[in-house]
This record gives C-alpha cells, sequence and structure tokens, in this order.
C-alpha cells in the first residue's frame, strides 16, 4: 500500500510541520511529505523541511497579503499535482484558501485552527479565548472550506485555561497539544 502523499502549506516557524515530520521518522505516520511551500521566504518552515531533505518552494504574493490572487493560487495547486499530493496540510498557513486550490483538492485540505471550533475563528484564537473568559479552549482539526475556520470538524482537543494563564502561556500550551492531534488526525486519516 503506497503511504499518503502530503504537500503542506505555512507561513511561519513550523512547529506543527516537525511534530508531522518526527511522527513520520518515529514511524507511527505512514505518510510522506512530498513538498512544503511558503508564502513567507524565510519562513522556519521551509529550513525544516531543506534540512529534512523534502522540497521546499517560496511562492510570491506581492498584491494580496490574506490570500493568493488566482494566478497565484493556480501556479500553486500546479506545483501540488506535479508532486502528486494526495491531501494538503495546513501548517501555520495564513491566508485564506480559494477556488483554485479547494477544486483541486475537494475534501482534501485539512488546517489546524488554535482554539475549539467554532468558537474563535481567525486570528490570535487563544487571545480571544482568554478575553472572554473561557475556561476551556483547545485545538481543532478540520476540513478546509470557502469561509474562515468554518469548514467540517474532523477532531478536537481540550486544553484548560488556568489561572494566570497569559496570551503566551496558554497559547504554548495549545501549541503542544496541536502537535499530538495534528499527526493523530493523520494517522487516521491514513488508516481510513
Amino acid at each position: 500500500m503506497n503511504k499518503i502523499r502530503l504537500g503542506v502549506l505555512g507561513s511561519g516557524k513550523g512547529s506543527n510541520f516537525r511534530a508531522i515530520l518526527e511522527a513520520i521518522q518515529q514511524h507511527t505516520l505512514d505518510a510522506e511529505a512530498v513538498l512544503v511551500l511558503s508564502d513567507h521566504a524565510d519562513a522556519g518552515i521551509l529550513t525544516l523541511a531543506r534540512e529534512a531533505g523534502i522540497p521546499a518552494e517560496f511562492i510570491a504574493e506581492p498584491r494580496f497579503k490574506t490570500r493568493l490572487s488566482e494566478e497565484v493560487e493556480r501556479d500553486l495547486v500546479e506545483k501540488l499535482k506535479a508532486a502528486r499530493v494526495d491531501l494538503v496540510v495546513l501548517a501555520g498557513y495564513m491566508r485564506m484558501v480559494k477556488s483554485p486550490l479547494l477544486e483541486a483538492f475537494p475534501r482534501r485540505i485539512i488546517n489546524i485552527h488554535p482554539s475549539l471550533l467554532p468558537k474563535f475563528p481567525g486570528i490570535e484564537a487563544w487571545r480571544q479565548a482568554l478575553e472572554a473568559g473561557e475556561e476551556v479552549t483547545g485545538c481543532t482539526v478540520h476540513y478546509v472550506d470557502h469561509g474562515m475556520d468554518t469548514g467540517e470538524i474532523i477532531d478536537r482537543l481540550q486544553v484548560p485555561i488556568l489561572p494566570g494563564d497569559t496570551a503566551e502561556s496558554l497559547h504554548a500550551r495549545i501549541q503542544v497539544a496541536e502537535h499530538e492531534l495534528y499527526p493523530r488526525v493523520l494517522r487516521n486519516l491514513c488508516h481510513a
């Protein structure tokens, strides 16, 4: 049986990608990361991929900050198809995904979000949960659709909000949970 081929999109340091990569290297995840793409030339996720011998490319988008232009997203789709990607994994990817990618990979794009969706979509969800006085938050893996963090929920993991938590301390604990949840979801999808 062939391993599921993952195409990873990320904008930042790549901590979720690192957790996925470690699960693959430890043989607890039967998948293969075949391509990593980032919208930031200096993103840590690109360095992690290159150090692991995985093709990694910067995708330049000079016109928009929160999404890719249709032309650039079509180019991204072609790169993913050329790498024969089975599943697109968003790992700290900070742009909205639009039609070219959604149509090319229907129900084959997943994202991890730092809250218990549907609560607190969007940026800095941990800060939103803290400011709302929640007692518990967490992280969610979901399928990506046209909305912001509105796709069908695959799995979630709770993280308690502790007395004295700051946005930084809460975010750090949520990231620990993310690093457990994302490989677990991918394992389940690989064996589905």
